[in-house]
């Protein structure tokens, strides 16, 4: 078995779409266990499917796991002591391997059509049995096969698996066994002369000498042809580990219906790295203490493989909603700002480009104000309306707003306020304070008859922040040079006690 500091594990994903929920937790685990053990973490593109391969899909490989934070040791862009890192960069490698195969013996070109496989699947259909290669080309002699490649037929390149009990000890699920001839005589070159999977995988391994193969459950089916493969060519296959399956809340696999599920998604939504990078780890993975809310240390330091259990993990949002507003609460006040501008510049309610330090003091402010009912940074757009939105006809659709402009009380609550506010230049909290509690004397109404009115006049709303921590805002935005101006706390009253008169005149 290989020493700590020989661990090697690797995280091989296909740029053929974006990194998804399952994918990355394979990555985060595997790159768990190697910072663990003072191992090497190596990331390893597996492009050969030519019609689906991406180049910008690589590109947003490489993002997502820096966003996570998953940084590898070896790869296509930092090099390392066993590349080229791209299979497509290797295919002179497993046609070397393949032949080796042939000459053994343990391979042979198989020149069966199309047409007489899917044959062989309906007959195996038609029993009711699992299908397995009939083995029919196995049996040509040499002549025969010179003969067909005098003939330019086409050709794949089957492995000859021989009977028997395949086992191995999972690192996640103990012993497993497999009849190999279940497996049949597969493929592992293709008539175009490109390897299949399985053949890749195991050349690419062997080549980069991984220890650890850490991957999801639906590679279960391919590592007793891995196995195989590697005794065939000389080598130990590594020791594998196999997650269990990711599900959503309905119990069935996590799908686009569940909501999110690419990393890129998650991203734009508003979820913080940090937050993701620790729920994904609780994904199938306790940690022993029990508590749920570790950095990413402390999973460094407790991750370990005995503690990954074998039941399907389940994909709560609500679990990952509730961690995101830990990590949004504790984040530094700065990095905060910059994360949600980049929101709200989205919704043209900030201009693009850097923040003055006025725009900064006076968001931090807004987020102060909104904190507490994010779930996602995303949602600071809405949360925000408050701030951003003063439309009284919008207002007026509510009920709680359409009662206040027909109670003469409250009215007078509000012409009272802004009586007292008209000499204050500034409207401070302190100014504010002072003109409600001469109101409440004026007019004998305290408590909710006293400030509902207040809110609604102020806010257009009947809910929301505490109106102590408004009304800074509402000024210092008045000020601001801003894509929309934010009307100013006097210049809300004004409004507010105009629209109440031609509300009440129209008839309402």
């Amino acid at each position: 078995m290989a020493s700590a500091n020989d661990v090697r594990v690797r995280f091989a994903p296909s740029p053929t779409g974006r990194l998804h929920v399952g994918n990355v937790r394979t990555a985060l685990f595997n790159w768990l266990f190697a910072r663990q053990r003072g191992g090497r973490f190596i990331l390893r593109i597996e492009d050969t499917d030519l019609e689906r391969s991406r180049p910008e899909y690589e590109r947003h490989i490489y993002e997502d796991l820096k966003w996570l934070g998953l940084t590898w040791d070896e790869g296509p862009d930092v090099g390392g002591p066993y590349g080229p890192y791209r299979q497509s960069e290797r295919l002179q490698l497993y046609r070397e391997a393949a032949d080796r195969l042939l000459q053994s013996g343990r391979a042979y070109r198989c020149f069966c059509t199309p047409e007489e496989l899917d044959a062989e699947r309906q007959r195996a259909k038609a029993q009711g049995l699992p299908y397995v290669y009939s083995g029919r080309c196995r049996r040509l002699t040499s002549d025969e096969v010179a003969l067909k490649l005098n003939q330019k037929k086409p050709f794949t390149v089957r492995f000859r698996v021989e009977p028997g009990l395949i086992t191995w000890t999972d690192l996640v699920r103990g012993r497993v066994e497999w009849q190999a001839e279940l497996l049949g005589d597969f493929v592992i070159m293709k008539s175009d002369g490109w390897p299949v999977y399985n053949f890749a995988v195991v050349i690419d391994d062997m080549a980069m000498k991984i220890t650890h193969v850490i991957r999801g459950d639906g590679h279960l089916p391919n590592t007793p042809r891995q196995i195989v493969l590697y005794r065939a060519l000389g080598g130990s296959p590594p020791q594998f580990g196999h997650l269990s399956t990711i599900l959503g809340p309905d119990g069935t696999k996590l799908s686009k219906r569940h909501g999110a599920t690419s990393i890129g998604e998650f991203r734009e939504r508003g979820y913080l790295p940090e937050a993701l990078f620790n729920f994904l780890a609780l994904l199938g993975w306790s940690p022993a203490g029990g508590s749920e809310i570790l950095s990413r240390e402390e999973l460094i330091g407790q991750f370990s493989l005995d503690r990954v259990v074998k039941a399907p993990a389940i994909f709560d949002v609500g679990k990952l909603n509730w961690m995101n507003r830990h990590y949004l609460r504790q984040m530094d006040r700065e990095r905060l700002i910059d994360l949600a501008a980049r929101y709200l510049v989205k919704a043209n309610r900030l201009e693009d480009g850097p923040l003055d330090d006025a725009t900064r003091r006076w968001l931090g402010l807004v987020l102060d104000a909104v904190i507490t009912h994010l779930d996602t940074l995303a949602q600071v757009v809405e949360e925000t309306e408050i701030v951003f939105e003063y439309d009284l006809d919008r207002a007026s659709q509510s009920e709680e707003v359409r009662q206040t402009l027909e109670d003469e009380g409250a009215l007078q609550v509000i012409e009272a306020l802004r009586e007292e506010l008209a000499d204050v230049s500034e409207v401070t909290v302190e100014a504010f304070q002072r003109a409600t509690r001469a109101v409440k004397e004026r007019t004998g109404r305290k408590g909710r008859a006293l400030f509902h009115p207040i809110r609604i006049a102020l806010t257009g709303r009947p809910s929301g922040p505490e109106l102590v921590k408004l009304i800074p805002i509402y000024e210092m935005g008045s000020r601001l040079n801003l894509p929309a101006p934010i009307p100013s706390v006097s210049h809300r009253l004004d409004a507010f006690l105009q629209y109440a008169t031609h509300w009440r005149r129209r008839g309402r």
